[in-house]
């Protein structure tokens, strides 16, 4: 840090070279390693997933992303939906991939969690960029993209719709499971990093990283496979590391420790 030096001239080197060194420790900050808070499926702890109260509630959080899961519907509209049928987050019963738009539109995604969140809908991924564009960061997950073949495209032509395959700051991350599909995200999205979701310790070798480290910026592993040496050999690789998913602030805090560069978490007020 540079330092005015006029007012001490004059001063023998005694008193000078203990002065600045007290001044450099008074006025150099700590380095805090910066992390960025996940808000995975939106604030889901809280509100019911992948719906635009859980987001709402994320950016009301001040999370630094958003964490969205992108399938495709029986005529080709994109939704945000966690698992491969509408069971378990709707009134409805069937598969995302056999059913219409306006069928899941009419299903209820918030009852399953609360009364208070009665009516809330299943979100369009064009609905989620129009809406959170600039907002927040939005970390995009293709889910079982090998149930909707040329899933990434599509994906791709509302990125560059919306002006937002050219990200600033990474503020837009495309990730999933599916290895090939993310090489392929990778070439429809020069500009967009992409992230691999590992839950395998096959995943977590130097051979496995080093491949990953080809096409993807970001190497995110579940939590339990997390370790200082995973970490570190990312790093090395040039990749980031986000982790999932931390339920609980012990997870957070051993998140923390591993330095980990992003935590996704259902609880992004835990992250401090």
């Amino acid at each position: 840090m540079k330092k005015r030096l006029g007012l001490v001239i004059g001063l023998s080197a005694a008193i000078l070279i203990p002065s600045l060194q007290e001044t450099k420790a008074e006025e150099s900050p700590k380095h805090h390693h910066k992390i960025d808070i996940v808000a995975h499926r939106g604030a889901s702890g809280y509100a019911p997933e992948n719906t635009i109260a859980a987001f709402d509630l994320a950016v009301k959080m001040k999370a630094d992303y958003i964490e969205i899961d992108v399938q495709r519907t029986k005529d080709g509209k994109l939704i945000l939906i966690h698992d491969t049928t509408v069971d378990r987050t709707t009134d409805g019963t069937g598969k995302v991939g056999d059913l219409t738009y306006k069928e899941i539109r009419r299903l209820d995604a918030g009852s399953w969690m609360s009364e208070k969140y009665k009516g809330e809908k299943v979100p369009t991924f064009e609905e989620v960029l129009k809406r959170y564009k600039g907002k927040i960061g939005i970390l995009i997950e293709l889910k079982s993209p090998e149930l909707y073949p040329g899933i990434e495209g599509e994906v791709a032509k509302l990125l560059k719709a919306y002006h937002l395959d050219k990200p600033r700051n990474e503020k837009v991350i495309v990730q999933s499971f599916n290895f090939d599909s993310m090489k392929e995200a990778d070439q429809l999205l020069p500009r967009i990093p992409i992230g691999v979701l590992i839950n395998k310790t096959a995943d977590t070798t130097d051979a496995a990283i080093e491949q990953f480290s080809a096409y993807a910026e970001y190497y995110n592993p579940s939590y339990g496979l997390v370790t200082a040496e995973l970490v570190t050999k990312a790093h090395e690789e040039g990749m980031k590391v986000q982790s999932w998913t931390a339920r609980s602030r012990e997870t957070v805090q051993f998140l923390l420790e591993m330095k980990v560069d992003g935590i996704i978490t259902d609880y992004p007020d835990y992250v401090k």
